[in-house]
């Protein structure tokens, strides 16, 4: 077979994810692929999966990977179709419980199809001996670029009734995830960077006591499944359609959170391209007053208070990355004035 394999990272060599070598071999995914992929094969006499290229798309080290497939199937009498395979594998998971999330909520009105426009990737099964769970690649854009554009409170609008969809759907789960929860998250990370950076400490222990206060303000929610990791990088934008990205981290907690997060993810994105926090404001009003709209005034007051809880996680994120670190500073200021700390 001529496949080509790229691999800029090097996940050979990463003892945590030791199944990467076989996922990497063209035989050996092509033979699995044939086995394991109901979706696509159908009759498996009737159709042919041609492995044509293999890459590794993303790599965290000793946690998890993204690796991509390009595929052509050959069905009789009908054209040759090339499509592209995301698969995931993640450190001491098997890819079931995944697959098996992602097709909770396809088959909850998100399919490719679904009339309102809003879909998940079609997920395609798994490969138990690369404990890897596989998908349909999705065309489009991240709705990063989207929200910049002229349009931009359309598609703001939309991804609120987007999100409250994937509330509304109901999508069972066992895991959960509460303010606790979300605090002490917070305080780990902040503190870690308090320690790092002494000359910050005061002013980031002041923060992390108001943002305690804040949180005990937010009324108690009317809990339901939530996507917990909801910003622009989770969306893809396909002409009139959004895909929702991303369910690993799907659990049941308050749906004001997802919303909370996406707005605080754009007011980051706002100060770091425009130098501005409010450049982009009213994309986040528009999306803010949509899903109030939709879910019920109760949930306004959480989705304002974690928000700014997520631009406080956004100080610690951008000590992590150096193009970033110019913006720490600001952040630090910006959440004690939304705080009441100036």
């Amino acid at each position: 077979m001529q496949v080509s394999v790229t691999d800029p990272f090097g996940v050979n060599n990463d003892l945590e994810l030791p199944t990467l070598v076989l996922a990497l071999d063209p035989a050996a995914a092509q033979k699995q692929f044939r086995r394991h992929l109901p979706r696509l094969a159908g009759a498996r006499s009737a159709v042919e999966l041609k492995l044509r290229a293999i890459r590794v798309a993303r790599h965290k080290p000793g946690r998890r990977c993204v690796v991509e497939y390009d595929l052509r199937l050959e069905r009789p009498h009908a054209p040759p179709q090339t499509l592209t395979l995301i698969g995931k594998v993640r450190a001491r998971r098997y890819g079931n419980a995944d697959y098996r999330r992602l097709d909770a909520v396809w088959r909850a009105g998100f399919q490719s199809d679904s009339p309102d426009g809003v879909s998940v990737p079609e997920p395609l099964g798994v490969v138990p001996q690369f404990q890897m769970s596989l998908q349909r690649k999705v065309p489009g854009e991240l709705c990063t670029a989207a929200l910049l554009r002229p349009d931009g409170v359309r598609w703001a609008v939309r991804i609120a009734e987007a999100i409250h969809k994937l509330h509304a759907a109901k999508v069972p789960t066992d895991r959960s995830h509460s303010m606790k929860d979300e605090l002490s998250i917070l305080h780990e990370h902040l503190l870690q960077l308090a320690r790092a950076r002494p000359v910050w400490g005061k002013r980031l222990e002041r923060i992390l006591k108001a943002c305690d206060e804040l949180g005990a303000c937010v009324p108690p929610p009317r809990l339901g499944g939530i996507h917990r990791d909801f910003y622009s990088g989770q969306v893809i934008v396909d002409r009139d359609r959004l895909w929702l990205l991303d369910f690993d981290l799907y659990c049941r907690g308050d749906p004001a959170l997802d919303v909370g997060n996406f707005l605080g993810h754009i007011t980051e994105q706002s100060l770091r391209t425009f130098g501005s926090a409010t450049a982009l404001v009213d994309r986040e009003r528009a999306m803010e007053d949509r899903f109030v709209e939709l879910s019920g005034e109760a949930t306004s007051q959480g989705v304002r208070g974690y928000a700014t809880l997520t631009l406080a996680r956004h100080i610690y994120l951008s000590s992590r990355f150096a193009e970033r670190l110019h913006l720490t500073e600001r952040l630090i200021a910006l959440c004690e004035q939304r705080l009441g700390l100036r």
